[in-house]
């Protein structure tokens, strides 16, 4: 396999976010495997000024540069970080070892049955919470006809656990995470120019499904013997939960608004008929939605009180104090706001920080010779990514 190294790895940017007291990230929970990367620290920190009037640092390392569309990251027990290229149809390595260039990043799959146009292609990444056992992987990729979801071990067949998820140009979902109930989640696109998909029973398009290892449905899904959790979805790029194992799920490529829901056992999130806002098919409104242009958002990572999405067309990262019953709290912060170009990925590592991917090698992006980039956050007050 190929191996290579990120280039200017350790830039740093000094920003200035304005947060309540209540966003601080905290240790992760008991049900993250993983260790700490070894990472040398950053040559500067970032002050970040929280609402009460207190201090917070915040520090943004690129970890890894010269990526092709990195889609998912997922963590190994090790604390390396498998991360997806969408067109290339690689998986990464990147990660734990590194030097003054930054983290060693290797080539460790690459999957023949790939099909990779539009937003599709090699997508969403998790890990087995049984990886030390069975050494297990799992991918939401894209062939010439549809969506599936397989498994493999890394170097060997992937292996098909669902098939028919409805592929299109633009609307492939992708997103795919194990919950804090050890079953898979898989978040999919309508694929149809009407929306007809999303709240059709019948149809895996536009859902949120949850599975079995094996790829059946899940004990306790809405409709025995059906795959899916959650209807009236758009197109679900990034799922997470939170300390309280509340869900949350980006809605991407709506015409008018982004949204950030909060997913509910068998709820319809609105679509076709609602795009950020109530309509009479909706049962339950999004927790908030910004007008496309300044959002378009991909990944979400929920650590505390702390909710982060990281958006394409808006190129920056949204973060949001969400109380323990579920409202937001003040306004919705930025960070990275055109700093970095179209943001996607996001995922909350193993030891608190925040890791982000930018999407500019693609059509829609403007790279620049060290695109595509891994970032790295540390909010210092919250413990995140402290030893």
């Amino acid at each position: 396999m190929r191996s290579r190294r990120g280039r200017a790895a350790l830039a740093t940017l000094a920003v200035v976010l304005t947060l309540t007291s209540g966003c601080s990230f905290g240790p992760p929970g008991a049900d993250e495997a993983g260790t700490a990367p070894n990472l040398p620290a950053p040559s500067v920190a970032a002050t970040a000024s929280a609402g009460s009037g207190a201090d917070r640092e915040v520090a943004v390392t690129v970890l890894a540069t010269g990526l092709e569309v990195p889609w998912g990251i997922a963590f190994l027990p090790d604390g390396s970080a498998l991360v997806t290229e969408r067109d290339t149809a690689r998986i990464l390595r990147v990660g734990p070892e590194s030097d003054a260039d930054g983290l060693t990043v290797d080539e460790v799959a690459r999957l023949s049955e790939v099909r990779a146009s539009g937003d599709g292609g090699l997508l969403g990444i998790a890990v087995s919470p049984r990886y030390a056992s069975d050494r297990t992987v799992f991918v939401y990729y894209s062939t010439a006809t549809d969506n599936r979801i397989g498994k493999l071990v890394l170097g060997k067949p992937v292996q098909p656990i669902v098939t028919g998820i409805p592929r299109s140009p633009q609307q492939n979902g992708g997103a795919l995470a194990f919950g804090p109930d050890g079953y898979l989640y898989a978040g999919t696109g309508d694929g149809t120019a009407g929306g007809t998909q999303a709240p059709s029973p019948k149809s895996l398009g536009g859902k949120i499904l949850r599975m079995t290892t094996a790829g059946k449905p899940a004990p306790g899904n809405p409709v025995k013997g059906s795959l899916v959790w959650s209807s009236g979805h758009r197109n679900v790029q990034g799922i997470a939960w939170d300390a309280t194992k509340r869900m949350f799920a980006t809605e991407n490529t709506q015409p008018r608004f982004s949204e950030l829901n909060v997913v509910q056992k068998g709820k319809n999130y609105g679509w076709p008929r609602a795009d950020g806002t109530a309509s009479g098919n909706r049962s339950v409104d999004p927790l908030i939605a910004w007008p496309t242009a300044r959002s378009s958002c991909g990944g979400v990572a929920a650590m505390e009180h702390l909710v982060a999405t990281a958006c394409l067309l808006g190129k920056r990262l949204y973060l949001l104090d969400v109380t323990g019953n579920g409202t937001v709290l003040g306004q919705a912060q930025e960070l990275l706001t055109d700093e970095y170009g179209r943001l996607r990925a996001l995922v909350a590592a193993p030891d608190g920080s925040l890791w982000v991917s930018t999407s500019n090698q693609e059509d829609a992006g403007e790279p620049d010779p060290e695109d595509d980039r891994l970032i790295r956050l540390v909010f210092s007050d919250g413990g995140a990514g402290r030893s």
